[in-house]
């Protein structure tokens, strides 16, 4: 949620720096709403449901953008118009769609109920992305040129392989946290098999996230995954229990797993495309696209 008006908001920047990109940015109607009654939650769940249908099924939108996250997107997720959407994707394509953390819900909902690819990109109206020249940078040439974005290499200096390799697969991904707590809902993607999974999470200590990844592994929700890409920890100290922790639940998968990526909740954050074919090299620390994410 954003106090005051448009012009007195991030979005006011935001604006700026889009308009500077030769787009038109169109701010949905109840994005400065506040609830009633839950200050973590950005007006209704309803209201919201209905902003993200409008905007893509509007033909003169091309992108939808998050500004935030949002604890709320979870409670949205089944109130949005699907059926509307799914006639709109196949009547004018499919559109850019960019967010990511707790916006990890409509990433897999859009993957799941429309099949079409995303793009876990940094949240567009928070400091990150407004003072980060690297994190605009990388936006802009996936916008733009993606032909230019489809090696993505690793932006952390702290960036290595936590178990060596190559593998090939379908990018997917998201908060981890969030990916777990999918399990069980209605069209819940069914398992990670045969994808790259691209995680991150903010705020969770060692136990928490042992016991998120233990809960994907006792589901079998990781079987057959064919490489797993770790983004950043923040507030997750400290960083070595969180390894070890990585090499403890991940590294018997047997599958090519990097870590400290550099996307997520993390200064200049890359971009990286949900729903694409590509190959992970640990070693390397890239992640090729075979084809470009826009296209």
């Amino acid at each position: 949620m954003f106090g005051g008006s448009v012009a007195t908001s991030p979005l006011g920047e935001l604006r700026d720096i889009l308009r500077g990109w030769d787009l038109d940015p169109v701010v949905m109607p109840h994005v400065l709403d506040g609830h009633p009654e839950f200050a973590y939650l950005a007006g209704s769940d309803a209201a919201r449901a209905g902003d993200l249908t409008r905007a893509w099924c509007d033909p003169s939108v091309s992108a939808v953008f998050c500004a935030r996250g949002g604890y709320g997107a979870q409670r949205m997720v089944d109130l949005v118009d699907w059926s509307a959407m799914r006639a709109a994707t196949r009547s004018h394509g499919p559109k850019v769609f960019l967010g990511y953390s707790d916006i990890t819900p409509l990433h897999e909902a859009l993957a799941n109920r429309l099949g079409v690819a995303t793009l876990h990109g940094p949240m567009t109206a928070v400091l990150d992305f407004l003072k980060n020249a690297r994190a605009q940078e990388h936006l802009r040439t996936t916008l733009f040129a993606p032909q230019e974005a489809r090696v993505i290499r690793a932006a952390s200096p702290g960036a290595r392989a936590l178990v060596g390799g190559r593998a090939r697969g379908v990018t997917l991904g998201g908060c981890v946290s969030l990916l777990a707590a999918e399990l069980g809902t209605p069209h819940a993607r069914a398992s990670a098999r045969g994808g790259l999974l691209c995680v991150e999470d903010i705020g969770e200590e060692a136990y928490s996230l042992d016991r998120v990844l233990t809960q994907l592994l006792r589901a079998r929700w990781l079987a057959g995954v064919a490489g797993v890409v770790l983004g950043s920890w923040k507030e997750c100290e400290p960083y070595d229990e969180v390894r070890a922790l990585f090499a403890d639940r991940l590294g018997g998968l047997g599958v090519p797993v990097v870590e400290e990526f550099g996307f997520g909740h993390c200064d200049g954050a890359l971009t990286v495309p949900f729903g694409v074919p590509g190959e992970l090299d640990a070693d390397a620390r890239t992640l090729t696209l075979d084809v470009p994410a826009l296209a």
